[in-house]
């Protein structure tokens, strides 16, 4: 399976970066408690910032609205994931627990400030461009409605589009079954090569330690 990122965003957005991973052989369940617990205090400690800071004042999220914007995406009407995330411990309206593949991308989202998804690779098929949608993308999200992905940031297989960094589709979501993994992490555009390939290295290398299995990593860029 190859992963591009389209000529048409790289023109767009030409710093535009994803980390991608690669899983193979996990095991997705309930989270440890290390998990839970990090997940947990770092949400409490996230809310008490947000009593002093708008939600702007945070890079990763001022960077994510502004690259929405240039891909034609308005921010204010659809926000990406690690703003609504922030948003949700603003009102602290914690994140619960789902399951461990899921908690780890929320934790990881929220330390990064940056959007992350996570596709089970079975219910995938041919090669991956990351590219902006069209107006006959669209498809069934996490959020319980079907999106339009016209003008958004959008990754597509040879079925069509699955996955955002506004929202993801219930067509490749992992779950508890799920024993093979994608991982993209929609990196700050202005995050260096070299920290960038870190940042990802440092989530797989916790991703594997909780799921077992196997991991590969790179960086692409626009």
């Amino acid at each position: 399976m190859e992963i591009k990122i389209s000529s048409n965003l790289g023109s767009k957005i030409p710093d535009f970066k994803v980390g991608v991973i690669t899983y193979k052989k996990i095991e997705v369940g309930p989270s440890p408690q290390m998990v839970k617990g990090r997940l947990q205090l770092f949400q409490e400690a996230l809310f008490f910032d947000l009593e002093e800071k708008e939600l702007t004042d945070f890079p990763g999220i001022k960077e994510w609205r502004e690259i929405f914007k240039t891909a034609g995406t308005n921010p204010s009407r659809y926000r990406p994931s690690v703003e609504a995330l922030y948003r949700r411990v603003k009102k602290q309206n914690y994140l619960t627990p789902i399951h461990s593949a899921i908690d780890l991308n929320n934790f990881f989202s929220l330390l990064y400030e940056v959007p992350i998804g996570i596709y089970d690779t079975d219910k995938l098929t041919g090669d991956i461009s990351i590219d902006i949608g069209g107006s006959t993308d669209k498809y069934n999200g996490l959020n319980g409605r079907l999106n339009s992905m016209e003008n958004m940031i959008v990754s597509i297989d040879d079925h069509g589009a699955f996955g955002s960094p506004y929202v993801d589709s219930e067509r490749t979501k992992v779950t508890e079954e799920t024993k093979n993994s994608i991982q993209i992490i929609y990196l700050q555009a202005k995050t260096p090569i070299k920290e960038a390939e870190q940042l990802t290295k440092s989530l797989m290398d916790m991703f594997l330690e909780i799921h077992g299995g196997e991991g590969t990593y790179s960086v692409l860029e626009g």
